[in-house]
């Protein structure tokens, strides 16, 4: 399944279900096959989203020091970072559709 997210300020935007979902969750949205981001629910949407790309850095930073510690606290040399996609990339787009139509009053849609 798709996610695809239309404004009328923006181009639509097409996720994944499992990106799309996990986006509306950290907005407090339902991920169901269709629904609103009123232009009035932007900036909550928009301070909730931020707020969880900044506790998914603290947890990976978190994550990664506690990594580079052995039993007796010294530091060991780590291997090459993974190369996944985090919330703060996929996130991108989408904040700049959010800003964008709460500039221009507009609301935010999806659908399946």
């Amino acid at each position: 399944m798709l996610y695809k997210f239309k404004s009328r300020a923006t181009a639509d935007l097409i996720l994944l279900e499992p990106h799309g979902r996990r986006l509306l969750q950290a907005m407090g949205k339902e991920p169901t096959a269709q629904g609103i981001v009123t232009a009035a629910q932007i900036p909550a949407a928009v301070a909730a989203l931020e707020a969880a790309v900044a506790e998914e850095e603290r947890r990976k930073a978190e994550a990664a020091q506690n990594d580079a510690m052995d039993e007796d606290g010294a530091v060991e040399s780590s291997g090459p970072e993974q190369d996944t996609v985090t919330l703060r990339q996929r996130a991108a787009p989408f904040l700049d559709m959010l800003r964008r139509s709460a500039a221009e009053g507009q609301d935010v849609v999806w659908g399946a």
